[in-house]
């Protein structure tokens, strides 16, 4: 619960306060105390992006401290202001505001210019940096606040370039340096910069929710109205600020923010937890702390919105401190950059953290239940991230390292274990799957989920990322598989779990921001929340490749079914069955049907009547009864961060890849493939599944239907790409249907309708049930007996949720 601050603990918090205001000493209460406000809000923001509880003396805020310092100094000593630049590097004057594309680094350089003074201002603001209180640095800051006001940043400038850097970047920059300036800044200084922000960010840009006052950038958007007030005395802009937040609390059905199913939009199209995810986030908590207790504290109710989110909408895709790629679209193409080719490399678990951290943040608004659970939440992806601590993640700010290091240090607080399930998110084309010792996500795209989203130069080759890929982790290996240069040294053709045509693409092809989505409905599935069926019907990026693809997540297994598969691109077609990261030393032993491959590279083979192969580290891999022909590849990729991101570090770099994939050929006609990836199986294991011909029944994987049956764990799913009947399930029309047989006589039936259109459906299952015990709404009649007949109605108003129906088995 929050306190509501005191008249002398605003005082109390910073000096001056009613000079730095020209405030006059014998105002009326009123007025004092709306001084005291506005002073005390200022403190809690330097709290808030400076860090407090920690000593400065103790590692590793010490170290960090000094490293903020030593940046600070070498920004100090290269800072050279001249018409068009502040630093020589980087240079914002656009030569040609026409061409808005490459406008954008430019605008971007402005962004850079002010961030830099921001840790500048921070150096001077910290102690143990070895600039504390630094007039030298004081004066730089101020030159360097006026060099940009008067020579780009003001309000007699047209802005060109990236929307972005005038209504966020640069404004969010520029108020922390104010306020963390505040009583060294003139009276006419801080109007200027006033001035400035209300000229590119008026009150008007959160006018309507609507275009880019969106999602997560609506929340940044009223942080910079709410420090706009904050530093300018204004109730009104914070106000403002306060209230705009208030759209991006109900779900949506379309289009971005967060969804009934836990998906997260941004861009119209793009899965974003990950990315602009975590900035609405973080974004929110800091609001939330910020006005906590203050006259403009965030009451309205639908802010639970947010925190139910934390584990519906985040935490299935935080995995032992890492945040999944398939939710972080462009982003994951941003590794080292070409401005800073020394600075640490950003990856999955670096994206991570710091959405721990704002969860942590977060919890400090929510229920004293949510609270204590989200901080167990955060103490277990803590201990486990083994291959990126997080409380020594260099790149993590003071503030942030400063919340986890409160959650690992409190006695109190218990870690909590990943938990085991099935999710899906069907307004994004997404699923999580996690069981004791791993877990699995997969991507897809349909005619609301785009391919892949490039935009700004970034990500030029993630094409294939919604062509059913099928990424995995294990809780103590594999756990740096997509962190070590990954994305830039992969084959971007043999993306693991792809079904994909050769044929060659430009970089950013299908356009910028999302923009191509494939022509189908059916892509979705169905799920008893531990298990589930799961299909894409597949048409290629700029390619006449066509494809049924189906995943069955169980257990300890997926099983990975593949028909239909025709194109007439002239290229080759393949689905890779996984494409493993070995990194720069690689060495991990395959092994195919008893016999160990070679651990050199590079070799190709082609392993006819395959039964099973083995990836020493990883896991197993089982291929039909009767065996697959199935190519193996080992190689040493080259690449680099520039080849993927125009702003990325042009330094070459060397992978290890393992590949195994299914070669379809050049103008396959119906092509099929069937697979089990076991992750984290032993070579025994996997051999063992092998021998077990009776574990697996393969009930149908055609064009129409695609579906399995594990009688010993009860379990049948099938995808009705058409009506019709598999095994002992018959459906009327297109839909998913997944069945488990629990041991206490029951069974969930879970039926969904991922094409959103049918009016009527009808289910039967040749199975003898007593009763239905539970059931939807949208269940309308049933009838029991010998078999099972479930009639639906209207299921296009579920958005591809799984109805489920719980009977008593015979």
């Amino acid at each position: 619960m929050t306190t509501p601050w005191s008249r002398r603990g605003f005082l109390a918090v910073c000096s001056g306060t009613a000079l730095a205001l020209g405030m006059d000493m014998g105002m009326g209460t009123r007025a004092f105390a709306a001084a005291d406000a506005f002073a005390a809000l200022r403190a809690k923001w330097r709290a808030l992006i400076l860090g407090e509880g920690f000593s400065p003396t103790a590692e590793p805020f010490a170290s960090r401290l000094a490293a903020l310092g030593s940046t600070a100094n070498r920004y100090l000593s290269t800072m050279s202001p001249t018409a068009g630049s502040l630093w020589p590097d980087l240079g914002y004057a656009d030569p040609d505001p026409d061409t808005d594309q490459e406008s954008y680094g430019y605008s971007g350089n402005m962004n850079t210019s002010y961030t830099r003074l921001s840790t500048l201002a921070q150096a001077y603001c910290q102690p143990g940096t070895g600039l504390t209180g630094s007039t030298a640095v004081r004066d730089a800051i101020h030159t360097g606040l006026d060099h940009l006001h008067d020579d780009v940043y003001n309000a007699g400038q047209t802005r060109y370039g990236n929307w972005y850097s005038w209504q966020i970047g640069a404004p969010q920059a520029l108020l922390d340096v104010c306020v963390l300036m505040y009583d060294t800044l003139s009276a006419t200084q801080l109007a200027n910069y006033r001035a400035a922000v209300d000229h590119f960010v008026p009150d008007s840009a959160v006018g309507s929710y609507s275009g880019t006052s969106t999602g997560a950038n609506r929340v940044d958007l009223c942080r910079v109205l709410a420090l706009r007030g904050i530093v300018g005395a204004s109730a009104a802009k914070v106000a403002l600020a306060r209230d705009a937040l208030s759209p991006v609390f109900p779900y949506v059905t379309s289009g971005d923010g967060l969804y009934a199913d836990g998906s997260f939009v941004q861009h119209t199209s793009v899965p974003y937890t990950g990315s602009y995810g975590s900035v609405l986030l973080g974004g929110l908590g800091l609001l939330f702390a910020l006005l906590a207790g203050s006259p403009w504290e965030v009451t309205d109710a639908g802010r639970q919105t947010v925190f139910d989110a934390v584990e519906h909408a985040w935490a299935p895709f935080l995995y032992n401190g890492l945040v999944m790629d398939g939710v972080s679209g462009r982003a994951v193409s941003r590794g080292v950059s070409a401005a800073d080719p020394d600075a640490v490399q950003q990856d999955d678990h670096l994206r991570g953290h710091p959405i721990l951290a704002s969860i942590v943040l977060l919890g400090q608004g929510a229920s004293a239940a949510e609270n204590t659970r989200w901080r167990g939440l955060v103490k277990g992806w803590t201990q486990r991230d083994y291959y990126s601590p997080p409380l020594a993640d260099p790149v993590l700010g003071l503030p942030q390292l400063a919340r986890l290091m409160s959650v690992r240090d409190d006695g109190s607080v218990s870690a909590v274990a990943e938990p085991t399930g099935h999710r899906l998110f069907p307004s994004m084309a997404r699923a999580t799957h996690r069981r004791p010792g791993w877990a699995a996500a997969l991507s897809m795209a349909d005619r609301r989920t785009t391919y892949y989203e490039t935009g700004n130069g970034e990500n030029l080759r993630g094409w294939h990322t919604g062509s059913g890929m099928l990424y995995w982790w294990g809780d103590t290996f594999a756990n740096g598989q997509y962190s070590d240069a990954f994305w830039p040294t992969v084959d971007p053709y043999r993306l693991p779990g792809t079904t994909v045509s050769r044929k060659a693409l430009a970089d950013a092809a299908g356009g910028d921001w999302g923009a191509a989505m494939p022509d189908v409905n059916w892509v979705g599935g169905a799920t008893d929340g531990q298990r589930a069926a799961v299909g894409q019907y597949l048409k290629g990026l700029q390619s006449t490749l066509v494809a049924k693809k189906s995943w069955f997540f169980l257990d300890d297994t997926v099983v990975c079914l593949g028909a239909g598969i025709s194109c007439t691109d002239g290229a080759a077609v393949e689905t890779t069955v996984d494409n493993r990261n070995l990194g720069s030393t690689g060495g991990a032993p395959l092994t195919v049907d008893d016999t160990a491959q070679p651990t050199s590279s590079p070799w190709s083979k082609t392993l006819t009547g395959a039964r099973w192969a083995h990836l020493g580290g990883h896991g197993g891999y089982v291929f039909p009864a009767g065996g697959a022909t199935v190519r193996a590849l080992r190689e040493v990729r080259d690449g680099s961060w520039s080849t993927i991101n125009k702003g990325g570090s042009a330094t070459v770099l060397h992978r290890r890849y393992l590949t195994l994939y299914v070669d379809h050929g050049t103008a396959p006609v119906n092509a099929t493939y069937a697979y089990q990836l076991l992750p984290g199986a032993s070579a025994d294991r996997t051999k063992a599944r092998a021998a077990d011909t009776g574990w697996l029944t393969v009930l149908a994987n055609t064009d129409d239907q695609q579906g399995v049956s594990v009688p010993s764990l009860g379990f049948t799913g099938v995808n009705f790409w058409f009506g019709g009947t598999v095994g002992t399930l018959t459906a009327s029309d297109p839909c998913c249907v997944m069945i488990s047989e629990r041991q206490d006589g029951t069974a969930v039936i879970g039926v969904s309708d991922p094409m959103r259109m049918r009016a009527s459906l009808t289910v039967t299952w040749r199975r003898a049930v007593t009763a239905v015990t539970s059931a939807p709404g949208t269940l309308v009649s049933s009838g029991t007996g010998a078999a099972l007949t479930l009639g639906f109605g209207d299921l296009r108003g579920t958005a591809g949720a799984t109805q489920r129906v719980t009977v008593r088995l015979d």
